[in-house]
């Protein structure tokens, strides 16, 4: 009973905390200490209740919350197992380290004052969006998350209204609306054909639904998950929007707003609309993420644009692992959506220090920041390592995990995918050891545009294509306010490398539960459940 009542306070905080403290940091915003403190706090608390989550659901399992005591369908279910407390600790670990580095950095990617006591509201209304999808225990909530993270997302990417900020902000945003309203038709067409939106009642009732019906729901869902995702072809959105945010905002975009899209999938793929019909279908648009989002980042330049198409890219193992409808493939996914969260955020932190160190991210400018910045340097090296998948890394382990799930199932796509899957990692070492060779070691005066900067001082650098240095007065200084978080992400980053094993055995626990699906039809209380297990079901009044 303790364990209940435990739960039916620590689930719903981790969406009411955030959300009360936006609503605080707005009344203090002429106090930015107050602001930042508040922010830092409540993000720190998030980290704990998430820990806590974690280690309670996977010793005493799946719980669910009734808020406001109605039962489900009709009250409002909050659910948090493996899968879900698991996203929350990765993000509130990523949440956390992004905002101590936002707060060094000033909050500012370019010249001109930005309006800084919004940031602050904005971020924490997107903690909200983010912990509340994952706890949704109903399709009507979970776009109601959704709808946050667009709102606090658009907000965020547009922050300092500069040309290039607004133009990406309003293709960020039409394509995101494009994507709501396939999701609302997706529930509309759930409702229609189930009478309900409760996820759990949806895993008995779907299964009464035709097949026809039923596989044109979830292609419903797909596209409008697959856009949040960045699956291809749905992803061209992404490499255009991300690179012209700031680069606080840049780092969380990228580590956590397309496994939202993951996360979704997931959760119906397993739960809802179990039986794989559309695994072919996954499998095919998993093998081109994979290789065209590899290629594209061959082509590029600028490291921003080079890490927004290496994020597309590697969107593919994760839904290659979730298409395999097997323990072993989805426990792989779930390592590997942990993995790339935090390598990915730590790479988009570290560009904004080379940014800081060099004053500019393209790599026509740089070189020589080995010399000028050992510490720059290693910090870049072992997340880009790790990203190509070079053992022993926690890259090389999730990507080793999904090849030997394909290899079980076998097969002639399989096979093709495995071959993908290790020509794509072999792609990104080559793109990030040239991210390596040109910007570290290159001397910059050797760089196309390298003369050009040097014939300035090194505070003086000319502006790149997205953010303006060439008035600034910090170039070439790293606060340690934004070098201690990227560290510390690079610190986690080896600790699940050497804490594989038993990461390992969580994301198996939680592929084992997904895929068994008893557990969820158990705790949930619905008019469909065969039968409740009471102490896992709390209602909050």
């Amino acid at each position: 009973m303790m364990s209940a009542d435990l739960f039916g306070y620590l689930i719903p905080s981790v969406f009411l905390l955030p959300l009360l403290a936006a609503a605080l940091t707005l009344v203090v915003s002429r106090r930015p200490r107050i602001q930042n403190l508040i922010t830092v706090i409540t993000l720190f608390a998030l980290l704990v209740i998430s820990g806590l989550l974690l280690v309670l659901t996977d010793q005493h399992g799946m719980h669910t919350v009734q808020v406001g005591g109605w039962d489900a369908p009709v009250g409002i279910t909050l659910v948090a197992d493996r899968l879900s407390a698991l996203m929350l600790c990765v993000s509130a670990v990523v949440l956390l380290s992004v905002i101590i580095y936002a707060v060094g950095q000033g909050v500012r990617d370019g010249d001109g004052d930005q309006p800084v006591s919004i940031f602050l509201p904005t971020y924490l209304a997107l903690a909200a969006g983010l912990n509340g999808a994952f706890i949704a225990g109903d399709l009507f909530n979970l776009f109601v998350g959704f709808e946050i993270l667009l709102a606090a997302s658009y907000v965020l990417l547009t922050l300092g209204a500069s040309q290039e900020r607004v133009r990406a902000g309003v293709s960020y945003t039409v394509v995101s609306m494009v994507s709501s309203m396939v999701f609302l038709l997706g529930i509309g067409l759930t409702y229609s054909a189930a009478g309900t939106l409760n996820l759990a009642q949806l895993a008995t009732r779907m299964a009464d639904v035709p097949d026809g019906l039923r596989n044109t729901i979830f292609a419903v869902f797909l596209v409008a998950f697959g856009i949040k995702a960045a699956v291809f072809p749905l992803s061209t959105w992404l490499p255009d929007s991300y690179p012209t945010a700031p680069a606080p905002v840049t780092a969380v975009f990228a580590g956590l707003l397309t496994k939202v899209g993951v996360y979704a999938i997931i959760r119906f793929h397993t739960l809802v609309f179990a039986g794989g019909s559309m695994d072919n279908v996954l499998l095919v648009a998993g093998l081109l993420t994979m290789v065209v989002g590899i290629l594209g980042a061959i082509a590029q330049s600028d490291i921003k644009r080079i890490l927004s198409f290496t994020l597309v890219s590697h969107i593919g193992y994760m839904v290659y692992g979730i298409a395999l409808s097997t323990e072993s493939g989805l426990s792989a996914a779930i390592y590997y959506v942990g993995h790339h969260i935090i390598v990915q955020t730590t790479l988009f932190l570290v560009v904004g220090l080379i940014e800081r160190q060099a004053g500019s991210s393209s790599l026509r400018r740089l070189g020589s920041l080995a010399v000028l910045s050992p510490v720059l340097a290693v910090t870049f090296l072992i997340p880009a390592l790790n990203l190509g998948g070079i053992p022993p890394f926690s890259g090389f382990v999730g990507k080793l995990a999904v090849v030997q799930a394909g290899a079980e199932v076998g097969g002639p796509l399989n096979w093709i995918l495995i071959t993908g899957a290790m020509a794509t990692s072999l792609l990104t070492l080559y793109v990030v050891v040239r991210v390596w060779s040109k910007a570290f070691w290159r001397p910059r005066a050797d760089a196309p545009e390298g003369a050009m900067a040097l014939a300035k001082p090194l505070a003086l650098l000319p502006s790149d294509e997205y953010v303006e240095f060439d008035e600034r007065d910090d170039v070439g200084k790293m606060p340690m306010s934004m070098l201690t978080p990227t560290l510390a992400l690079v610190v986690v980053s080896l600790l699940m490398t050497v804490f594989a094993g038993p990461l390992l055995g969580v994301s198996d626990r939680a592929a084992e539960s997904l895929m068994e699906r008893g557990e969820y039809l158990y705790s949930v209380p619905t008019d469909d459940t065969p039968g409740r297990h009471v102490g896992n079901v709390t209602g909050v009044r």
